[in-house]
């Protein structure tokens, strides 16, 4: 088990190697296993990818992100520009219904809502807007429309996840109640617990998923 001191090393090198991030701006800071990463960033996709970076390394049990967007000059506009853009940049993603996800923008915070029948079309619509400059922030208030029976979505979640991390899927939990799916036991490392989310998130019909796994 790596002591503090290792986790900081390594969290500080991996960041280091993410070459779309700034790891001069950032603050790592270790205890008990759990990360806090503080500092500014000039994007929103920045800031993601720093937090990506941080869980892909083994030994990590928890992420506390301090982390904030400062945009450049040259990088502010207008709200009105940005859900222009937004609007485009939806329109012109592969996947996703022109008319299914709507924009509100306010202060540079994007706004998502509107129906579609898979969880993943929702998190593609965020990603593609978390990619554009001048983006402070995005919630996502995208519903899912499409509902299966609850046994199915479990069963399907399980079977991806021994397909991907065998050894985790026996300690793994799965409840699923309207929709809402609930991941529960014990997993190995942050990278693990992302394939147990990314199963949940890609089973049909899951319109919300509460990961209530311990890193371990």
């Amino acid at each position: 088990m790596k002591t503090d001191l290792q986790l900081k090393h390594d969290v500080q090198a991996e960041l280091e190697w993410e070459p779309a991030v700034t790891a001069s701006n950032l603050g790592v800071e270790v205890k008990d296993g759990i990360v806090t990463l503080s500092g500014h960033l000039s994007t929103l996709g920045e800031k993601i990818l720093a937090e990506q970076a941080v869980q892909r390394v083994g030994g990590v049990r928890a992420l506390v992100v301090e982390l904030d967007v400062h945009l450049p000059g040259e990088d502010v506009h207008t709200d009105a520009d940005i859900a222009q853009i937004a609007r485009s940049v939806l329109r012109w993603t592969a996947g996703l219904n022109e008319d299914a996800v709507q924009v509100q923008v306010e202060r540079g915070h994007v706004v998502l809502k509107g129906a579609v029948d898979w969880a993943w079309q929702g998190q593609t619509a965020v990603h593609a807007i978390a990619q554009l400059r001048g983006i402070a922030g995005v919630v996502n208030h995208i519903e899912v429309r499409h509902t299966v029976a609850p046994d199915k979505v479990s069963k399907d979640i399980l079977e991806a996840m021994r397909r991907h991390a065998d050894r985790e899927a026996r300690h793994i939990q799965v409840t699923v109640d309207e929709g809402t799916v609930r991941l529960s036991g014990k997993v190995h490392s942050f990278a693990e617990r992302a394939v147990a989310r990314g199963a949940a998130w890609a089973a049909p019909g899951v319109r919300a998923v509460v990961d209530d796994l311990i890193v371990e």
